[in-house]
């Protein structure tokens, strides 16, 4: 098994290298990736009319009691 492993390391070390999708757009699609992520969370950080009053007193009012 050693040897087969072996044999096989060195058939790929010897393989002239051609670069493989990674190679060639993986910085591109990491920053693609960025970019559409960046997006959407600046998106909704800023435009979904979130509160961002950590706080809730003041906000929480007891609702009257009906009988």
């Amino acid at each position: 098994l050693a040897r087969g492993i072996q044999h096989t390391a060195v058939r790929q070390a010897h393989r002239k290298y051609e670069p493989d999708f990674h190679d060639k757009y993986g910085n591109l699609v990491l920053l693609g990736g960025a970019a559409v992520f960046t997006a959407v969370w600046g998106y909704v950080l800023t435009q979904a009319g979130i509160e961002w009053g950590l706080s809730p007193v003041g906000r929480i009012t007891p609702k009257e009691w009906r009988e």
